[in-house]
């Protein structure tokens, strides 16, 4: 009997160590550290006091086409507010991540994370994805699919700060 309990309890530690990880909402973002396209080193505590609106994308995705330019608008509105956009592509091809960043004229903070290091410490297996992090790092929105529209967004934001 106490074998068996053994067993299970082991088996239920298996599970959860092997289990993805996937950050939701109430959740405290993972820490992190990157290189964006500007050259600096980003972390999580990096955003400590201001909103970030952290986007996984790619080149490819027909959605995150569709949502780039209102991801632009909101930076444009925001950035003086202490809100922080940073997009986060998972390209492979350099040549076409950056051929789409200057065709709709990105602004806002990005970098490529072909190896999605960045995007497997949140769980990322669908794009788009956007989280919405408050200025303690923890998640407080997180929209799957470019359903959010420009104005909705600014509502959420807007009641962060």
């Amino acid at each position: 009997m106490a074998m068996a309990g053994a067993l299970g309890v082991l088996g239920v530690v298996l599970w959860d160590v092997t289990r993805e990880r996937v950050t939701g909402v109430g959740d405290m973002a993972p820490d992190f550290s990157v290189k964006a396209d500007n050259g600096m080193t980003l972390t999580r505590a990096d955003f400590g006091g201001k909103v970030l609106v952290l986007n996984f994308w790619a080149t490819w995705c027909q959605p995150c086409i569709r949502e780039t330019p209102e991801l632009e608008a909101l930076h444009r509105k925001m950035r003086d507010q202490g809100v922080v956009v940073l997009g986060v592509s998972i390209d492979q091809k350099e040549e076409k991540y950056k051929a789409f960043l200057k065709r709709f004229s990105v602004s806002f903070l990005t970098l490529r994370d072909a190896s999605k290091s960045l995007s497997d410490s949140f769980g990322t297996y669908r794009i788009p994805e956007t989280y919405v992090i408050d200025k303690e790092g923890k998640v407080r929105q997180k929209i799957i699919g470019a359903e959010w529209k420009e104005d909705d967004m600014i509502r959420a934001v807007k009641a962060l700060l």
